[in-house]
């Protein structure tokens, strides 16, 4: 690797997760205001250093708003995800979406993603019509028309008083006549309508491993219009997300994380007025790590499967060497959980669990250096300790 390339991995680890989860503020966001409004003490759209930190009130909205949201599809890696960034426990997480201060909703490239409560209108407003339109057509194919779909949406308040599963609130919108077929694929298009359409979002399990779909507060959404122009000020508000999260980065990464076209994405770049680090890079305000770092030995990072970091970028050859990528970007749509040291992804991961115990295997791409050995330990036991488990490394042969 290059020497510059040396130095961008390590600003963009940095900006990822910093030397133990991030702890910078975030700038004022333009859409930041009008959120959902779940609790009176949810957290503002700032960073950890403003919510108290992890263990606090905040914390866990915190880390999600600076990391620009966490991917949400796999329940339990989102929780890694947190934890990477700076969350301490898993019951941080459990107690943030029972308060509202967390919500998720299929935004940025059609995908679940967890996010402050308070950031969910303005992201809406950018990826809910949009969203929308690229799913008219299985929704058809699934017998969803847009009568039975609108049906559903004006039924929702009445159905959802309190939270229910999936099963059950599909279950109550049929015994309510509506037309959908429980059996297929119809039920998770006709929930992701009604969270595009800005009625409900996901929120507390109801049951174990079984989320719970919440009412979103405030008066129902007009009828659904197609995709307009995205307002300035949010395009602004994505870019610094983005690239306080991810940068230093371009306007064609933000295109390839976000799924909205690269002639909108340049002018969200532009619109966030963030300062060019490298031709065609930018970052957000202290993405510049401590020269000699503050980490004793290597930044390295246990990611769960479908980690933002592995899926925050266009050109991933930097951080990724292509000769290995299919190991970790297996194809389908499945990321593997990582093993990253200084931005450079090492190899995978799985965990074999036993009573009260779990055994890190790691699957290197080559000979792992002796220092990343070293603090790949106390990364797996605090992997063990956010699951509650004592554990072990062990990394198999090249």
């Amino acid at each position: 690797m290059t020497t510059d390339e040396t130095r961008l991995l390590r600003r963009r680890m940095h900006a990822q997760f910093g030397p133990a989860g991030p702890r910078r503020a975030l700038p004022d966001d333009p859409g930041s205001s009008g959120g959902p409004g779940f609790s009176d003490d949810r957290a503002s759209s700032g960073g950890p250093a403003e919510a108290g930190g992890p263990g606090r009130p905040g914390a866990v909205a915190a880390v999600a708003g600076r990391a620009a949201g966490i991917q949400a599809q796999d329940a339990a890696a989102a929780r890694l995800g947190l934890r990477a960034r700076g969350v301490a426990t898993a019951a941080e997480i459990d107690a943030a979406y029972r308060s509202g201060e967390v919500v998720a909703s299929w935004l940025m490239r059609g995908t679940l993603h967890l996010v402050p409560a308070v950031d969910l209108p303005w992201l809406l407003r950018l990826f809910g019509a949009r969203n929308l339109a690229a799913g008219a057509g299985r929704r058809r194919q699934l017998g969803l028309t847009d009568e039975i779909c609108e049906r559903a949406v004006a039924l929702l308040p009445e159905v959802l008083p309190a939270p229910l599963s999936r099963a059950g609130l599909v279950s109550a919108l049929i015994d309510r006549g509506v037309e959908v077929d429980p059996s297929g694929q119809a039920p998770a298009h006709l929930v992701g309508y009604a969270a595009a359409r800005g009625l409900l979002c996901r929120g507390a399990e109801v049951a174990p491993r079984e989320p719970g779909y919440v009412l979103l507060p405030g008066p129902p959404p007009g009828p659904p219009e197609p995709p307009g122009p995205p307002e300035e000020a949010d395009l602004a508000a994505l870019a610094v997300r983005y690239l306080t999260a991810f940068g230093p980065a371009g306007a064609a990464d933000l295109a390839a994380w976000s799924g909205l076209p690269l002639t909108v994405c340049r002018r969200a770049v532009a619109a966030a007025g963030l300062p060019e680090v490298a031709p065609g890079l930018f970052a957000g305000p202290g993405a510049e790590p401590p020269e000699g770092g503050t980490e004793a030995g290597p930044a390295v990072r246990l990611l769960g499967a479908y980690d933002n970091y592995l899926l925050g970028y266009r050109d991933r050859t930097v951080m990724l060497d292509p000769a290995f990528a299919r190991r970790i970007n297996a194809g389908g749509g499945v990321v593997h959980p990582a093993l990253v040291a200084d931005g450079r992804v090492l190899g995978r991961w799985a965990a074999e669990r036993a009573r009260g115990s779990m055994t890190v295997l790691v699957e290197p791409f080559g000979p792992v250096p002796g220092p990343v050995r070293e603090v790949l330990r106390a990364e797996a036991a605090a992997v063990g300790r956010f699951l509650g488990l004592a554990a072990e490394v062990r990394i198999a042969r090249p």
